[in-house]
């Protein structure tokens, strides 16, 4: 199974994956690590990555490009209505209040949603990996900003669900590249030492993240984050494409704004110039030919002019910087390294600022394109149980405090805050509720202004089938609330007790009580007490699938101690009570059980209905099938047109010879045109026409090339059979003079092998005598592979008989080797065979009592 990272920005992405050796950028079919997020329509297919890059200016109504910024959002969000001047795109408003983007694919207006957009990006960077490593993915890890908002995180889970992944976990880029940071660092703190704090500072296309973040040995925690999430190097652009618009109105009588090509390659060459900035501090030009109306454009910038201009965008940079220090009131040399990924972080002002602020140079450790990336797939690797990966623990946090809403059975409705601001996450809490009848739970924000996004609703959660127990009281409802490793908030599970009647207990039976009810007195005040909360390290009522995702996970939780141990109290106070009854020969007491029914919870939420992914994922299937069989018919195209350019060049350079005069000039004439009709009648045609073409095209060609590959093949092929030749011609010979190598072979065999000799010295000397007398463009008398079965057959049977082994002499009757008695026989007498066994019986002599001296070298 691969372990494969994905980190996408909202302009340029990256894939890691992790492999025996470690974690490995992938490169795309460009030998670029680097896949611009962008994605364009055609008339017959889509276009994405690098290969619509070429498409953002040319035919930029149908390329979209900054999509992600959209992703989750309803038309009328304030961020979405800033946002859309930026996409050059006909956007609408859906039915369901979302974002549409119209686009014209094959020949059509089509519209997409972000989501779907998105998805075919994964579409592309999911087969850029599985052309790397020659093997399916489905499995991914995913990065999204921190400041992403629970509807956000969900609409990239369905991205990845239409695209046909299965995302393990999002997890947020400042906390990826942590673990990239902090996973393969030997000198960590000990574990009950002060951990070392390290702030990453992350500067896009189009985002600000700070985090913060403690390491100890095995173990990363993240403790205070602060965004800006409209903060990014797309906005320096921005300024200086403004500068020089205004700058052109007068100088060129040109306004760059009123075309959106032109502003197009305005905004791309300012990207560059501030670039250039970055490393040059000198007067530095900017030259763009023929940017409209036919007019060529100059100007020039000074990086102090630069930051005089983004002045106001570097005061949003140091309020970031400020605001995360503040909250978590870190003195400078409290803060081991202040570590810079994301492109924009190169920009010399937000290093200064960094140095301003954290009193510490701005460290690059990490590669600041790919570390998000390498951390996607280390965390990948963490999950995937095929990887052995060292123990790391990692602790993020929810930037959001969220807060539950329930109507009560009397007074005023109940709210309460359940995660507070910076809780960490993934983490899980139960809460008790007590009711005789199905309820509603409502999640959301707790503030509505501290959250980039326009509506504070998280979802609503009806509880369902809940009844009165069977004396009409309220029954008591389990509520577990979490916030799961990929941020989102849930219900997760919702339990009803039930007492059971009780019965007289039986010695012994330790299971006849599924569970131990709680004191009498927290059943019979229900009513006083309409909500009650428990935050439980272990629940065992939570289906088998949470307990397995919080081993994933590596769950922490919090546990009310007090409230166990009461419980465990009562339990074995009415244990002891019973024995003591028993001894003073009183009635059994009846033994009090409950028993816990799941409880089927409703979630009603923002995001995406099953149904609606469930046909993007099918359109995404249809468009990909469209993509395969668009490439299919190019490829045939290419391959025709490829064929032709080949073929002229050849029949007037190696192939002439292999052609008449007349042939050549008709097969020319095939070719010249089939070329005109490529470009005419032909451009767009079905892949069996241009089967069909390239197949009668080489009915011609393929003989003449033949010719030339035989007459290259045919001597070698002579030279082997003559080698074959000389070889047993050698050995007849040695025959005829009574070698005795061949002495024991008969002489009617030997008169066999000199009778295929020379059959076959007959047959090569008659083929060469008449291929050297034809013409190089007839058809060959002899092919390469006639020579060689000649030759193949003539060293079968000669070796048959050459090869063949002597006879075996026969063998004479042992002689006596025992030396008679006073015969005066010497060990020199003894064959050796017969000595070693002289000495082996010595041996065995000397096991049996007898003492020998033995001699031993040692190595």
């Amino acid at each position: 199974m691969a372990v494969v990272g994905f980190d996408v920005g909202n302009s340029s992405c990256y894939i890691a994956v992790a492999r025996g050796g470690g974690i490995e950028t992938i490169a795309n079919e460009y030998s670029d690590r680097l896949t611009p997020a962008i994605v364009s329509f055609g008339e017959r297919t889509r276009i994405l990555g690098s290969a619509a890059k070429t498409q953002v200016i040319s035919n930029y109504k149908n390329t979209i490009t900054n999509f992600k910024r959209l992703i989750g959002r309803p038309f009328d969000d304030p961020t979405v209505q800033a946002e859309l001047p930026r996409i050059l795109n006909e956007k609408v408003k859906r039915p369901d209040g979302g974002i549409g983007i119209k686009v014209q694919y094959m020949n059509e207006k089509e519209t997409f949603t972000p989501e779907q957009v998105y998805a075919m990006l994964l579409t592309k960077l999911r087969m850029t990996a599985e052309a790397s490593l020659q093997t399916k993915v489905v499995d991914c890890v995913l990065s999204v900003p921190q400041y992403y908002t629970d509807v956000e995180r969900k609409s990239i889970l369905n991205a990845a669900t239409i695209a046909g992944l299965n995302c393990l976990r999002i997890i947020n880029d400042t906390t990826a590249a942590a673990l990239a940071y902090g996973i393969y660092k030997q000198d960590l703190p000990a574990p009950e030492e002060k951990p070392r704090v390290v702030v990453f500072v992350d500067m896009g296309q189009s985002s600000l993240q700070v985090c913060v973040s403690a390491f100890n040995k095995g173990k990363l925690k993240i403790l205070n984050v602060a965004s800006d999430p409209s903060l990014g190097g797309r906005d320096f652009d921005h300024v200086l494409a403004e500068h020089f618009a205004e700058e052109f109105k007068p100088k060129y009588r040109i306004d760059v704004k009123s075309s959106p090509r032109a502003y197009l390659r305005l905004t791309q060459e300012c990207e560059k110039l501030k670039k250039q900035m970055s490393t040059n501090a000198t007067d530095l030009p900017m030259n763009i030919e023929s940017i409209m109306d036919d007019k060529d454009v100059t100007g020039h910038m000074k990086r102090p002019d630069f930051e005089a201009l983004s002045s106001h965008l570097l005061k949003r940079v140091e309020a970031v910087l400020k605001s995360v220090q503040s909250q978590t009131k870190l003195k400078p040399d409290e803060i081991y390294s202040v570590e810079i990924i994301g492109g924009s972080t190169r920009i010399p002002a937000v290093k200064e600022l960094i140095k301003k602020i954290f009193k510490k140079d701005a460290s690059t450790t990490l590669n600041q394109d790919e570390a998000v990336a390498r951390g996607c797939a280390l965390q990948c690797a963490i999950l995937s149980p095929t990887f052995r990966v060292r123990e790391f623990n990692v602790t993020d946090l929810t930037p959001y405090s969220i807060s539950l809403l329930w109507k009560a059975t009397e007074g005023e409705d109940g709210e309460m805050e359940v995660f507070p601001p910076n809780h960490q996450v993934p983490f899980s809490k139960m809460l008790t509720f007590y009711r005789t009848e199905p309820f509603e739970l409502s999640a959301k924000y707790t503030s509505k202004d501290k959250i980039p996004y326009s509506d504070p609703f998280i979802g609503r959660f009806e509880i369902k089938n809940v009844k009165p127990t069977t004396e009409g009281e309220s029954s008591k409802v389990k509520v577990k609330v979490r916030v799961n490793g990929h941020g989102i908030f849930k219900v997760s599970s919702a339990s009803m007790m039930e007492k059971i009647p009780p019965q007289p207990e039986q010695q012994n039976d330790k299971d006849a009580a599924e569970k131990p009810s709680r004191d009498d007195t927290a059943v019979n005040n229900a009513e006083e007490s309409p909500m009650e909360t428990e935050e439980q390290a272990k629940e065992n009522t939570e289906p088998a699938a949470e307990q397995e995702a919080k081993k994933e996970n590596g769950e922490v939780m919090e546990s009310n101690e007090t409230s166990q141990t009461n419980e465990k109290k009562a339990d074995s106070n009415g244990g002891s009570d019973t024995a003591d009854a028993g001894e003073k020969a009183e009635p059994k007491k009846a033994k009090k059980t409950v028993r816990y029914h799941d409880l089927p919870v409703e979630e009603i939420t923002h995001s995406s209905k099953g149904k609606d992914i469930a046909n993007y994922a099918e359109r995404e299937g249809q468009m990909i099938a469209q993509d395969k069989l668009e490439r299919e018919r190019s490829d045939a195209r290419n391959s025709v047109e490829e064929y032709v350019y080949e073929m002229k060049d050849k029949l007037c350079d190696q192939l002439e010879c292999f052609i008449s005069s007349a042939d050549r000039d008709a097969f020319i004439s095939l070719l010249d045109k089939t070329e005109n009709w490529l470009y005419e009648d032909g451009e767009d045609e079905a892949k069996n026409v241009y089967v069909d073409k390239l197949a009668k095209l080489k009915k011609t060609g393929d003989p003449i090339v033949e010719r030339y590959k035989e007459s290259l093949d045919r001597p070698q092929a002579f030279e082997e059979l003559g080698a074959s030749l000389v070889h047993y011609r050698k050995a007849l010979l040695q025959y005829n003079e009574g070698d005795e190598k061949y002495a024991h072979i008969e002489k009617a065999e030997i008169e066999k092998v000199e009778k295929w000799v020379n059959e076959k010295e007959a047959w090569r000397d008659s083929k060469v005598n008449a291929q050297n007398q034809l013409a190089l463009h007839n058809k060959p008398i002899v092919l390469v592979q006639d020579i060689r079965a000649e030759n193949a057959s003539l060293k079968k049977n000669c070796d048959q008989i050459l090869n063949k082994p002597k006879p075996k002499p026969k063998e004479e009757p042992p002689k006596d080797t025992g030396a008679k008695e006073g015969n005066g026989a010497t060990a020199e007498d003894t064959k050796p065979e017969e000595k070693m066994e002289t000495e082996e019986s010595g041996d065995q002599a000397s096991k049996e009592g007898g003492s020998v001296d033995v001699d031993m070298e040692l190595d």
